[in-house]
C-alpha cells in the first residue's frame, strides 16, 4: 500500500515552490488565491523572502502547507494514497490532499493556528529542544518529575523526542537528561513551545474555526498525531486536530502502524527530506521517496 506523508515546520527554504509557480496554471492560480486570502503576498516571501521572514510562524505554515497541497495537486493521477499522514502543521495538508477539507478552509485554517501560536509564544516565551540516544521512557520520567512545563512533544523516531515547555524547564531538563546519558540535548531555534499546555490558548481560539469548518469524509484513512491511529470520520478528525496543539506529535508510532497495516511505501510531499529520513529510522527496509518539486 502507498502512503503519503506532508512535512511540518522546519522544512522551509527560500524559493520553495517558485517552479510549482512558473510551470503549472492550476498551482499559480491558487497561489494568487492565497496571496488574496492571506493578505499579504506570500508567493513574495517564499519565493524571494530571506530565511528570517520564513521563519515566521504566520508565514511558515501557510508556505509549507502551500507547497505541499500544490505539490498533491500536480501529481495528478501519480498521487493516489491509500494512507497518509502529515507531522504537525503537516496534517493539514495531508487532510485537504486526501480530501477532507477544501483547499481554501485548509488554509484559512491554518493560518488562523499559525497566528494563534504565535500570540500563544509571545503571551508565555517558551521553547523546545531535541533528545537524541534515550528511550522514550526516560525522558518522559525525568519531564514528570520537573516542577516547571516540560512535556514530550514530538515522537520523531526511535532514540530522538522533542520536549516543549518553559525556558526553565527546557534547562533543567536537558541537563537531567545528559546526566543520564543523552547523546545530545539541542534547544531548537523555534518560536515557543508546540504541542505543550503552553499552547492552550491556541487550542481555544482555534477549536472554534475548526468546528464552523466543513469536513468531509477523506479518500483514504488519514493518521492522526494525537493516537497515530487512522480515521475517515469528520467528526473524530475535527477533535483530534484540535486536541493536536496541546497534545505530542506521535510521530513514530503512527509509522510503525501505518507499516502494520500495510504500508509498502512512503512518498514524502513538501519541502525538504526530514520524513524520509524519520521513516527510514523506523524501518530502515523501508521504501522512501519525495516530491519536492514538479
Amino acid at each position: 500500500m502507498k502512503a503519503f506523508v506532508f512535512p511540518g515546520q522546519g522544512a522551509q527554504f527560500v524559493g520553495m515552490g517558485k517552479d510549482l509557480y512558473e510551470n503549472s496554471e492550476e498551482a499559480k492560480a491558487l497561489f494568487e488565491k492565497a496571496n488574496e486570502i492571506l493578505g499579504f503576498r506570500i508567493t513574495d516571501l517564499m519565493f524571494e523572502g530571506t530565511d528570517e521572514d520564513l521563519k515566521q510562524t504566520k508565514v511558515t505554515q501557510p508556505a509549507i502547507f502551500l507547497h505541499s497541497v500544490l505539490l498533491a495537486k500536480s501529481m495528478g493521477e501519480n498521487f493516489k494514497p491509500e494512507m497518509t499522514a502529515g507531522h504537525s502543521l503537516g496534517e493539514f495538508s495531508a487532510l485537504v490532499s486526501a480530501g477532507a477539507m477544501s483547499f481554501e478552509d485548509g488554509l484559512k485554517l491554518v493560518s488562523q493556528r499559525a497566528l494563534a501560536m504565535q500570540k500563544a509564544c509571545e503571551a508565555e516565551p517558551s521553547t523546545m529542544a531535541a533528545i537524541v540516544g534515550l528511550e522514550d521512557a526516560v525522558v518522559e520520567e525525568v519531564c514528570e518529575r520537573i516542577e516547571e512545563v516540560v512535556v514530550a512533544a514530538n515522537y520523531n523516531c526511535p532514540g530522538q523526542l522533542v520536549i516543549s515547555g518553559s525556558f526553565a524547564g527546557i534547562d533543567k531538563a536537558c541537563e537531567e537528561l545528559t546526566e543520564k546519558g543523552a547523546k545530545r540535548a539541542i534547544k531548537l531555534p523555534v518560536g515557543g513551545a508546540f504541542h505543550s499546555p503552553l499552547m492552550e490558548p491556541a487550542r481555544a481560539e482555534l477549536a472554534a474555526a475548526i468546528e464552523a469548518t466543513e469536513f468531509k469524509a477523506p479518500i483514504c484513512p488519514v493518521y492522526q498525531n494525537v493516537s497515530a491511529a487512522p480515521f475517515t470520520d469528520p467528526a473524530q478528525i475535527k477533535e483530534n486536530l484540535v486536541a493536536q496543539l496541546t497534545a505530542p506529535v506521535k510521530w513514530t508510532q503512527t509509522v510503525q502502524n501505518m507499516i502494520a497495516d500495510g504500508a509498502t511505501s512512503f512518498t514524502e510531499v513538501g519541502p525538504g527530506k526530514v520524513l524520509q529520513g524519520l521513516v527510514k529510522k523506523v524501518d530502515r527496509k523501508m521504501e522512501v521517496a519525495g516530491v519536492s518539486s514538479l
